[in-house]
């Protein structure tokens, strides 16, 4: 008896780990506990998508603070979905900053990041400012130190007229994309560093929240179950 009350139990969290993961439809994908590097220096960054009827809502931001070279800011990410090959901008926004020789500066308006979507007739879509109107600037910048100024810097960043302003996250995209669902899904994305091509590094998917309180309550429930078995008298024929 007290073994199929332990199964029940099992089951009734299980079956709220799947309504949930039905219900899920936004996912962060980020460097966090696994450092990365590219051209030597550290990079972080974290992308948060939101899939709804026809809609994909991104979200970047760039956690890297006070980078040393333009490298470290990000330019691009690509990302497959699940449903969909095909997708417009129908908006976007961040914070424009400027970086003077010193790493002073100042932050300007909310503007449109003039970044481009691009997709190839597949599931694989890109979001990137390199190449753009706007291009080389409008990277997206980490923070500045403790002394609120870009003190690392160097003259990719400081004072750097081209690639100046920068913008400082988080950047926000609202995609149109025909044939995407709340249940559809983002997979196999990588983020790119700098100016130029070639500065690609994966994230890695972070679980959410409540999908490890879920978890841990199975796991708890499991340990439980276990201790009042033990406990119970044994009982002989």
């Amino acid at each position: 008896m007290h073994v199929k009350r332990l199964v029940a139990l099992t089951a009734v969290i299980g079956l709220g780990l799947i309504a949930q993961s039905a219900s899920a439809n936004t996912i962060t994908y980020d460097f966090i506990g696994t450092p990365s590097f590219t051209g030597g220096l550290p990079v972080s960054v974290s992308a948060t998508f939101t899939t709804l009827a026809n809609e994909v809502q991104v979200s970047l931001t760039n956690n890297q603070a006070n980078p040393t070279s333009v490298i470290q800011n990000l330019s691009d990410v690509a990302f497959q979905l699940s449903a969909g090959t095909s997708g417009s901008i129908s908006s976007s926004a961040g914070t424009e900053r400027s970086v003077a020789s010193g790493g002073t500066f100042t932050t300007g308006a909310s503007v449109s990041t003039g970044w481009a979507l691009s997709t190839n007739g597949t599931s694989l879509f890109e979001l990137n400012v390199l190449g753009t109107l706007i291009g080389p600037a409008h990277t997206l910048i980490g923070p500045p130190d403790g002394a609120n100024v870009y003190s690392n810097a160097n003259g990719s960043i400081a004072g750097n007229g081209p690639h100046n302003p920068f913008l400082i996250g988080p950047i926000t995209f609202d995609l149109a994309v025909p044939g995407v669902t709340a249940g559809s899904t983002v997979s196999s994305v990588d983020f790119s560093f700098g100016t130029t091509d070639g500065n690609d590094v994966p994230g890695s998917p972070v679980p959410e929240p409540t999908t490890l309180l879920l978890l841990g309550t199975a796991m708890a429930g499991l340990g439980a179950g276990a201790r009042w078995r033990r406990r119970q008298p044994s009982q002989q024929s």
